[in-house]
Parts: C-alpha cells; structure tokens; sequence
C-alpha cells in the first residue's frame, strides 16, 4: 500500500498544474492533501471524476483557508473531523479515518509566524494532536500521523539552521514537540529511511529558493514504533513541482 501526503497549497491552483497527471502517475492507494483551500462546494469536477477514490473533506469556515482531504481506494471504517476542541476545529486541520489495519491522521498544523498568539495557538494545537495520538495507540489501533507539522526538527532538516534559530518553525520550543513525541514511542518514518541532509519539503517562492534546494523538511509521515516493522519505505518526491511543499509518502 502506498500512501502519500502533499500540501498543495491551494488545490484549485495544482490541478491547473501537474496534478491530475501526478495522481495518475503515483496511483497511490491513499493520497492526503494539506491546505486545500476551498468549500466542498468549490470542489472541482475534475475532482469528483476520481471516481476510483472515496473522497472526505475537511474545510475551514474562513474560505480560501486551510483545509485537509483524503482520498483513498479502500473505504473507511469511520472518519472523524474533529481533533476534539472547538477552538481548532472551525479551521478545518483534521481527518482522522479508520481502516482495518490502521488508523490515519491528515493533519495541517497550525503556522506559528504571525504573532506570539498564533505561536502560542501553534503550541496549543499540537498538545491536543498528542492527546488524540495517544487515545487512538492506547485503543490498540497502529497509527499513521502524517501532514504539515510547520516544524523542522533539527538541524540537518534545514539548510540555514542558524539564521532561523529565532524564527517559528525551528525554535526550541517547537523542536522539542518533536522531541516529546519521538520520546512517547513515535517515529518520524523519512529518518528511519534516510539520514542525508538536503532533503526537504518546503521552499520558500522567494529568492529562488527551490532550484538552489534552500529548503526545510516540515512535511512528516509519524508511526507509533509498533508498527514501524510494517513500513517498508518512507520517501520525499522533491522532483515534484506544483505548490511550494513536495509530495512525500510511506510504502506499508
């Protein structure tokens, strides 16, 4: 089974891109999607016409904001929506869906740039993911948490780590998230598989930031380590264009 993950950064504005080519192309088994961008309303035609995939979407009530899908060939047990607070819920970060074997997180964190109040909503936000992480293991469900985390763990996984120790996305106490939820028994899949530098998923569209490879891995695929042994691969596509992030996946 593959399952990819990709913040495209608005989805009506890939699809006039690579995107159907890419789905074609990849023919994952399920395909998890970060900032979409639009109302179920909005939701183009040459969407619906994916007619192989189950479609579930998240949307945040501010349009043109945020917002997560799922698209999956095997249907679900249940999906829910909510990451269990009304004060994260209206923005449209979550799906969780259960199969069979696993369960499955799409989640698009919170960015922590604006201000000290929307950090802080950051930090707030990823507090109630690891409460919900720790329900789904403790129900005896394997769990695949995968989405834009906003965060660069640590140096190797971006290339100005100095310059940007003050900047949301890589501050200490961001960093130390990661930190916490490697520490309770969950592994970040891509570094099981690959330890080189240079490898990231974000770009800024500044500076020609992408051609250079001026880049931060942000982007994560997270498995309780019970069920590492069934992750056969953990991958970043950087070769693919189309949003600011790439795609990355994981082979169970």
């Amino acid at each position: 089974m593959k399952i990819l993950s990709w913040n495209v950064n608005g989805l009506r504005a890939v699809i006039k891109k690579n995107f159907l080519e890419f789905i074609k192309d990849e023919d994952p088994d399920v395909l998890c999607l970060q900032e979409t961008k639009l109302q179920v309303e909005q939701v183009p035609q040459e969407i619906h016409d994916l007619t192989q995939y189950h479609q579930f979407w998240n949307c945040a009530e501010r349009k043109g904001y945020s917002g997560v899908a799922v698209f999956t060939k095997e249907k679900p047990i249940s999906v829910k929506y909510s990451i269990g607070d009304e004060d994260f819920d209206h923005e449209g970060r979550l799906l969780l869906l259960e199969f069979k074997e696993f369960s499955l997180i799409n989640c698009y964190f919170p960015n922590g740039q604006k201000d000290e109040v929307r950090l802080q909503y950051k930090m707030d936000y990823y507090d109630r993911m690891l409460e919900l992480m720790q329900k789904v293991r403790a129900s005896g469900k394997n769990l695949l948490v995968c989405g834009d985390v906003n965060t660069a763990h640590k140096a190797i996984d971006l290339a100005n780590p100095k310059s940007n120790e003050k900047t949301s996305g890589f501050l200490p106490i961001e960093r130390a998230w990661i930190d916490k939820i490697i520490d309770d028994g969950w592994v970040d899949t891509f570094r099981e598989f690959n330890q080189e530098p240079d490898q990231y998923s974000w770009w800024s569209y500044r500076f020609t930031a992408r051609s250079r490879n001026v880049g931060w891995r942000i982007d994560y695929f997270f498995v309780n380590s019970e069920f590492l042994p069934k992750i056969k691969n953990a991958f970043i596509k950087q070769e693919i264009m189309g949003s600011d992030h790439c795609p990355l996946g994981v082979e169970i």
